[in-house]
């Protein structure tokens, strides 16, 4: 009883025993094993013959370059190009016989009182505009010829009397007569001098054709236009008082000075002090403004 009591305690020691046994011949296998293979001889493979490379120079460093920042360029705007308006052919210059109608049409375009150019005489005005401006710059006044109508309101002077009340035979001058030149002057002073000079230049050739009919053949009418104003800006009125006489019909200075100027010089001393100022004015800014355009 007891001996079977011992074998059966003895068993689990047994068991446990062969365990044991088995795991430490398990592992000593291991570690065997670990060193026969750390043992055995390692193949050294075939030696392998290196080329030598050329050597290489290394590439300097590149320096690193900040960015620029460039300026900003404005947006450019797509300009549409102008609109070149068609230049209108100038219409030919008419004949010089048919010239008439021709500067009807082109004269309101001169002046802001178009009422005043009935004063004008649009009846062949080429001719009598070159004919008259070429007698004045002589000193000789040719009415017949002149591009204006006569004056409706007639001359007058004041007449002389004595304590008696009897003409002495002088009459003064009176400076209210120069009244009726007033509306003429009015006209001038309204003209357009720029546009006047482009209406010149434009009929130019119809002008010098009709001074050449005259005998100026080849010859510059301008020259005598320029001639005739100077002769109104270098007119003077004289200080003292311009007596006149009646010998006849017409009266005369009684100064034998004033008398015995050209009759030009007599029309502009007729038409008053305020209105030759007036005429020296325009007629100033006119030939200034012709000498440039003929200079182009």
């Amino acid at each position: 009883m007891s001996e079977t009591t011992n074998t059966e305690n003895s068993t689990p020691w047994v068991v446990i025993f062969v365990i044991l046994v088995a795991i430490f011949a398990g592992v000593g296998y291991w570690f065997l094993s670990q060193d026969k293979e750390q043992h055995e001889p390692v193949e050294t493979p075939e030696e392998i013959t290196v080329t030598p490379q050329p050597e290489v120079m290394p590439e300097p460093p590149v320096e690193k370059v900040s960015p620029t920042t460039l300026p900003e360029m404005p947006d450019i705007m797509d300009v549409p190009e102008p609109e070149l308006e068609p230049v209108e052919s100038q219409s030919p210059l008419p004949r010089l016989d048919e010239s008439d109608d021709y500067l009807k049409a082109s004269l309101p375009d001169l002046t802001w009182r178009k009422e005043l150019l009935k004063l004008v005489i649009t009846d062949d005005l080429i001719r009598r505009v070159v004919v008259f401006t070429d007698n004045f710059a002589q000193g000789v006044l040719a009415y017949e010829h002149a591009p204006f109508v006569q004056p409706n309101v007639k001359f007058s002077a004041k007449e002389q009397l004595d304590q008696n009340g009897v003409s002495t035979g002088q009459w003064q001058w009176d400076e209210s007569a120069a009244r009726r030149f007033a509306l003429y002057v009015d006209l001038l002073r309204s003209i357009d001098s720029e546009s006047l000079v482009e209406l010149y230049i434009e009929v130019k050739p119809l002008v010098n054709e009709a001074y050449a009919e005259l005998g100026y053949a080849d010859q510059d009418f301008t020259e005598v236009l320029q001639d005739a104003i100077i002769k109104v800006l270098d007119m003077e009125l004289p200080e003292q008082d311009m007596t006149l006489v009646r010998p006849s019909v017409m009266y005369q200075f009684e100064n034998e000075a004033l008398e015995s100027l050209p009759e030009s010089d007599k029309l502009l001393l007729r038409i008053g002090r305020e209105n030759l100022l007036v005429l020296k004015s325009v007629l100033l800014e006119f030939s200034d403004k012709l000498a440039k355009a003929e200079e182009k």
